[in-house]
């Protein structure tokens, strides 16, 4: 809630909801999703490409220096309308809540992402040096100094 993606849903709201679940990675981190997978059943496939790993890896092959970059909280940076938030609402034991921004765990959020991601970057991925693969965003080159001007 601090970050501004989800807000708690009023008593008086309309309310249909999934269930909240923790997901917990072997860093010990842990994470509150929305179990979407029924809403996943009537959504209708976002078919956007994803980059293949062997067009990337031709990429990388070319290049000397790579830098890799993870895009922070990637999904929760795009704004979500009135009426995917009320679609999109969890129940936790402290309230229901709905989502403000894109969750993980939707059908199509990875295709949304890399659409957007190559929609604001059309001509470094065109050019070549730039991968974008959902939200991890990699820069190739043949020099250090060249690496360097394209971050």
């Amino acid at each position: 809630m601090k970050l501004g993606v989800l807000r708690k849903v009023g008593h008086n709201e309309e309310v249909e909801v999934k269930t909240a679940v923790i997901i917990t990675w072997n860093n010990h981190k842990s994470r509150m999703v929305g179990d979407f997978r029924e809403l996943s059943t009537y959504t209708i496939p976002d078919r956007y490409p994803i980059p293949r790993i062997h067009e990337t890896l031709t990429q990388l092959s070319k290049a000397r220096f790579i830098t890799s970059m993870d895009s922070l909280k990637s999904f929760h940076q795009i704004f979500l309308t009135p009426y995917a938030r009320k679609l999109l609402r969890i129940i936790a034991h402290c309230g229901t809540y709905e989502y403000l921004r894109m969750p993980f765990g939707i059908k199509n959020a990875p295709s949304h992402y890399q659409r957007m991601m190559n929609t604001i970057f059309p001509h470094e991925l065109s050019e070549g040096w730039l991968i974008i693969y959902i939200d991890d965003i990699i820069v190739c080159s043949k020099t250090l100094q060249l690496n360097l001007e394209r971050l």
